[in-house]
């Protein structure tokens, strides 16, 4: 069960429910602490005075803020308790805005609010329910940990989501930042034609579910082999940039493909990796830093799930069966889920 990370009330109007927060999402990142190459010692951060060398304690550090030409400003911690905002316990909508409205660069991070008790959740689902219908979201401020947030408040299927937004001048404008931008009539004509015509011909409904990170799983793959002694193969290099001058057969070319290949449920990475062998071929050769694959080393087994008990196998056995099935989301399954996916991987390929 998830912790509540805050608790306080939801106002909108005069209508008042009590609240809890909670984290909505989770890393799933390969996390590597660091040793001395050759050696099998840590190597370990340390706060030091960069003049003396000696290391510093926590409790005798201070802020200070550069004002440039070696001029600082020296703050301490607590006159920055001092004007920081008061403990928040209230969530206070003082408007209302369509989604659409709100720029995806302004999302920072999202949480999902609960009521605090079974007792609220009439109201709460009555302010759920307005929102989705309304299509809109609602904003405000609110304090957590010490630090003022501006917030968007939206409804999903089962309850409300709570976004942090970035405030309007931690935004950077693309024009005064960028170094190349397309003039406005750029990108006009057949070309743009036959682009939205691929769009039409690519789009899909969102399934979240058929995308995962297939670079965290290579490198769970790469811990596996070398922990075994194997080689891993190398990732392609990336294709060539498409030239103006073959732009428009690229398109026409993309839009037929996508007419001649099966139709399929959520278009996920399967289908990206397909449109960029595709893509590959077309412009002949071999991709820039493409290397030879090297042979992995690997013992003569029997074939997954082939009348075996898998329920005897190592997670780590079940794992990499599941990684020659091409089994997808396997890093983040556990033991049983991997035995089951193995298995129903393994009558597919035999029923083809």
């Amino acid at each position: 069960m998830a912790r509540a990370i805050w608790s306080g009330v939801l106002t909108f109007g005069l209508v008042t429910v009590p609240v809890q927060l909670f984290t909505a999402t989770e890393d799933h990142t390969v996390h590597f602490r660091q040793f001395q190459r050759g050696t099998s010692d840590r190597v370990r951060r340390k706060r030091v005075n960069e003049r003396t060398g000696e290391e510093v304690a926590y409790d005798e550090i201070v802020k200070g803020y550069d004002l440039g030409g070696g001029d600082y400003v020296i703050v301490e911690p607590g006159e920055l308790n001092d004007v920081a905002p008061g403990k928040s316990q209230t969530i206070d909508v003082s408007g209302f805005v369509a989604l659409d409205r709100i720029e995806p660069v302004f999302f920072d991070r999202t949480y999902y609010l609960a009521p605090k008790g079974e007792e609220y959740t009439g109201v709460y689902a009555l302010l759920r329910t307005a929102l989705d219908e309304a299509g809109k979201a609602g904003v405000a401020t609110f304090v957590m940990r010490g630090k003022q947030y501006l917030i968007a408040l939206r409804a999903q299927t089962e309850c409300l989501v709570l976004h942090t937004l970035h405030w309007a001048d931690e935004v950077r404008d693309p024009a005064g930042e960028l170094p190349v931008l397309p003039g406005r009539k750029e990108g006009r004509g057949r070309e743009l034609d036959t682009a939205r015509e691929l769009i039409d011909a690519l789009s899909i409904d969102w399934r979240p579910e058929d995308y995962h990170d297939t670079y965290e799983e290579r490198v769970r793959e790469l811990i596996e082999a070398k922990a075994e002694g194997r080689e891993i193969v190398a990732a392609e290099g990336p294709p060539e940039a498409t030239g103006v001058v073959d732009l428009m057969d690229a398109l026409r070319a993309s839009v037929d493909r996508s007419r001649e290949r099966p139709s399929r449920g959520g278009g996920g990475t399967g289908e990206v990796r397909e449109l960029r062998e595709a893509r590959r071929r077309a412009g002949g050769g071999r991709r820039r830093g493409d290397r030879p694959a090297r042979g992995r080393k690997r013992k003569d087994r029997p074939a997954p799930g082939g009348g075996e008990d898998l329920a005897r196998l190592s997670k780590k056995e079940l794992y990499r069966r599941a990684g020659e099935l091409g089994v997808r989301g396997r890093s983040t399954m556990d033991r049983g889920r991997l035995a089951q996916a193995v298995a129903r991987a393994a009558e597919d390929r035999a029923a083809s």
